[in-house]
């Protein structure tokens, strides 16, 4: 099979058209209009003029698709300087303690909770890897490696096949295998990265950007795409040193522009009127917040914490400029609702839930603005480090662990909520906070 010669395109258009080969086109090339099919190299890019036919608002796709309005706009930040030393040795001293209770809970096959496949296993690995008084080679943390490494599938994928689970479960586990000996681990990790960006919903699912799940992705092959799945995908995608400029930040960021409660910036129906600049849990099929369900006429979905700093973050890790303004309208959002209280946005009776995924996403997203002090809506400013540190201490149980009694999201499970917790604090003390700006 003869291909023609190559497209004279734009670089982001360019593709070889193939002729005859008989499988279904996705779309035209702009330039030279012939069919884009399946097997085409071209298969995995965004196409403009796809975007143009979905008429999605031009707001919207001039940051998605152009780099150079990416990279435009202000500086991010100098590194932000140490937390304060009396903050510093509290917060190290409830990171120990909490180790130590992880430590002793350590299953003999080196991992935790077992019945949850790799995933809170590579999380609580992750928390001592990351700790000085342990590191990537203390026996806890390799006893983990050799528990995860078993759930290795034949895909690339790390994940228990019955529980459908296989996008979170393999994200976590990429992140905690970055964390080491990258050299060691560079076969895992390419066909982790290559699994993960396989389940983003594209054109090779037949989905265009006129489709509400395009650019997103779910628990696995089947389920819908939700924004905590996709940051999930993308945290573990930017921790691995994925560069920003692939392709699947460019559809990830339609997905997420979606999730925004914005009207200038998202074309969804349930957006209409809106202007808050927070996000929902998933703009798919019409949209839902956990906050306030499914999207209604006359009832608009309601933007929440955990969901506002996990868009903020992946704009971020996506390469929008500072000033970009589906980034600036978060930014109001979180200024606006700034709480270490409550999971902000969440109704009266439910403002506990996901509190400890609320403080991680928290954590990540302000580490990767870069900025020590958050200045909220009354003018009044917040060194987050501290205060984000002295407000988890405060909740540490006695015996070193953290546990929300507002059981939901796994948040009931002391193994999984004390893992994430440490590293929330590890992100505030600045160990993680080069890697959440930059990559390690």
């Amino acid at each position: 099979m003869a291909a023609s010669a190559p497209c004279r395109g734009p670089p982001y258009e360019r593709a070889t058209m193939l002729d005859g080969c008989g499988a279904a086109s996705i779309g035209d090339c702009a330039a030279c209009e012939k069919p884009i099919h399946r097997n085409s190299p071209m298969r995995k890019a965004p196409l403009l003029t796809m975007a143009a036919s979905a008429g999605i608002l031009l707001t919207v796709l001039s940051p998605v698709w152009s780099s150079p309005q990416k990279s435009a706009g202000k500086a991010p930040p100098p590194p932000m300087p140490p937390v304060a030393p009396e903050v510093k040795k509290a917060t190290e001293g409830a990171i120990s303690k909490a180790l130590k209770f992880l430590a002793a809970r350590q299953e003999k096959d080196g991992g935790w909770n077992a019945k949850y496949g790799p995933a809170v296993t590579a999380i609580v690995a992750k928390a001592f890897a990351d700790a000085p008084e342990y590191g990537s080679n203390h026996p806890v943390v390799r006893r983990a490696v050799e528990s995860i490494l078993r759930h290795a599938q034949p895909d690339g994928g790390f994940y228990e096949r019955q529980q459908n689970l296989a996008n979170y479960q393999t994200s976590v586990v990429l992140m905690f295998l970055a964390s080491l000996d990258r050299e060691r681990h560079a076969p895992h990790l390419a066909k982790a990265q290559a699994f993960l960006t396989k389940l983003q919903y594209d054109e090779s699912e037949d989905k265009t950007v006129k489709d509400s799940w395009y650019g997103g992705a779910g628990y696995n092959t089947t389920k819908r795409p939700d924004l905590s799945n996709t940051q999930m995908m993308l945290e573990a995608l930017h921790q691995s040193g994925l560069s920003k400029d692939d392709p699947v930040y460019q559809r990830a960021l339609v997905f997420i522009s979606r999730c925004q409660m914005n009207e200038s910036t998202n074309d969804q129906p349930f957006a209409r009127g809106a202007s808050d600049g927070g996000f929902v849990y998933t703009a798919a099929d019409g949209g839902e917040s956990k906050a306030t369900g499914g999207f209604e006429l006359g009832r608009p979905l309601r933007s929440y914490g955990s969901m506002t700093y996990a868009g903020f973050k992946s704009y971020l890790y996506a390469g929008l400029s500072r000033d970009d303004p589906r980034v600036t309208s978060a930014l109001a959002w979180i200024r606006q609702n700034y709480s270490l209280d409550v999971n902000p946005g969440m109704p009266e009776r439910q403002k506990h839930e996901g509190l400890y995924y609320y403080y991680h996403v928290f954590s990540r997203a302000l580490a990767a603005w870069g900025e020590p002090v958050l200045i909220d809506a009354t003018d009044r400013s917040h060194d987050w480090r501290v205060e984000l540190c002295r407000k988890v201490i405060s909740l540490q149980r006695p015996d070193g662990s953290w546990l929300n009694e507002a059981d939901r999201w796994l948040e009931g499970d002391a193994d999984y909520v004390t893992g994430l917790t440490v590293s929330t604090l590890q992100t505030a003390l600045g160990r993680e906070a080069g890697d959440a700006r930059n990559g390690r």
